[in-house]
């Protein structure tokens, strides 16, 4: 956590949700929602890659919000295999375009957190909601039907993740055309590598025009 962060609860579908609410030091340019990893085998929303998205978001004058899934911490419920998990994330985004009306949405996540959040982006293109933009880190293709994702999507991978390969990575991505981002030498964690992760998505967002700083 940082100086401007705060817990806080949410009531959802499973029961209380908690959740961690990263403010910006200005003005925010955007809402950004980060989802962590597979919460069977020990995510939680206070995972390295999970915080190094959230402090990357920051930087970009984003505020930020993430929370336990359901099993995890003080989030009541169960796991429920990415259903419910999208479910939940859907309503905290409600909750944030509520709190902090007509900001751009950004979406983040890490291994499992990406195909909660690829199912959310789905989701809202159905429903006619756009979002602004989507960060996946070990992208968890292979592991779950990880849904298509935008064009302009920030997609990164370490060389030597054995959780998740290339392979099943570039399988992935290749009938969409995505561009995938490798860290050498990095795992499945980015041991060592966390600070790669946010100099990729601050250069890339600004030279994009998305966001600055």
């Amino acid at each position: 956590m940082n100086k401007f962060s705060k817990r806080f609860t949410l009531m959802g579908k499973a029961g209380q949700m908690e959740c961690l609410l990263d403010i910006p030091e200005g003005p925010a340019r955007g809402i950004a929602l980060v989802a962590h990893p597979h919460p069977l085998y020990g995510g939680t929303m206070e995972n390295k890659v999970t915080q190094t998205l959230a402090r990357t978001f920051v930087t970009l004058n984003y505020v930020v919000a993430r929370f336990n899934f359901r099993g995890v911490g003080a989030s009541e419920g169960v796991h429920d295999h990415g259903v419910g998990e999208t479910d939940d994330m859907q309503l905290m985004l409600e909750h944030m375009q509520a709190n902090y009306p007509n900001l751009p949405v950004a979406l983040a996540g890490f291994s499992f957190g990406t195909f909660v959040q690829a199912s959310l982006y789905q989701r809202l293109l159905a429903e006619g909601k756009p979002i602004d933009r989507m960060v996946l880190v070990g992208t968890a293709a292979g592991k779950w039907p990880v849904p298509e994702v935008p064009q302009d999507s920030i997609i990164i991978h370490g060389e030597q993740d054995e959780t998740i390969t290339m392979t099943q990575v570039f399988d992935w991505a290749r009938p969409q055309d995505l561009p995938v981002v490798i860290i050498p030498g990095a795992d499945h964690f980015f041991h060592r590598k966390l600070g790669h992760i946010k100099n990729l998505v601050i250069q890339l967002w600004r030279k994009d025009g998305a966001s600055e700083a």
